[in-house]
C-alpha cells in the first residue's frame, strides 16, 4: 500500500483545521496519559497503524506500561484500569462506534458525575479529534515509522 496524497502540503488550510482540533486538546485539562488513552483506544477500533503506532509510543515516554497497553483491547477484563479511565474508554468506544448507539446516557452521567461538564466536554472533544485523525491517515495511507 502506497501513501496517497499530503492533505497538509496540498491543502494546509484543511490540515491547520485539524491541527486547531489537536491545540484545543493540548489545551484542555486532561491528563496526558489519560489522552494517549483514548487516541490508542480509538486507534485500535478504527484500525489505524499510524496513529497506533505514534500514540503508543507517546505513551510510554509518558510512563505508560507495556502491560496496559498490551489489555487496553480487553480493559473491562482487567484490573490495571481506573474508574476514571474505564469512565474514559468507555466514553472513546462508544463515540467511535457511533453507529452502535453512540454514547450513552449512562456513560454520559458517569463521565458528568466523574469529571464535571467541562472536562466531559473536553473528552468528547478529544475523542472527536483522534477519529478525525484516523480517518485523515487511513483515507491517506499513511504507514508507520
Amino acid at each position: 500500500m502506497s501513501t496517497r496524497m499530503n492533505i497538509k502540503e496540498m491543502d494546509p488550510a484543511a490540515y491547520q483545521a485539524m491541527s486547531a482540533m489537536e491545540a484545543y486538546g493540548k489545551k484542555a485539562g486532561i491528563d496526558p496519559l489519560q489522552k494517549e488513552l483514548i487516541k490508542i483506544r480509538a486507534s485500535q477500533i478504527n484500525g489505524c497503524a499510524f496513529c497506533l503506532n505514534m500514540h503508543t509510543r507517546d505513551a510510554r515516554k509518558l510512563g505508560e506500561t507495556e502491560q496496559r497497553i498490551y489489555l487496553l483491547n480487553a480493559w473491562r477484563e482487567s484490573p490495571q484500569f481506573t474508574p476514571a479511565e474505564r469512565v474514559i474508554l468507555a466514553m472513546t468506544e462508544e463515540i467511535t462506534l457511533i453507529n452502535q448507539k453512540g454514547l450513552t446516557d449512562q456513560t454520559y452521567a458517569e463521565a458528568i458525575r466523574t469529571f464535571g461538564e467541562e472536562k466531559t466536554i473536553n473528552l468528547i472533544m478529544l475523542i472527536i479529534t483522534i477519529n478525525g485523525w484516523n480517518r485523515y491517515a487511513i483515507a491517506t495511507h499513511m504507514q508507520p515509522e
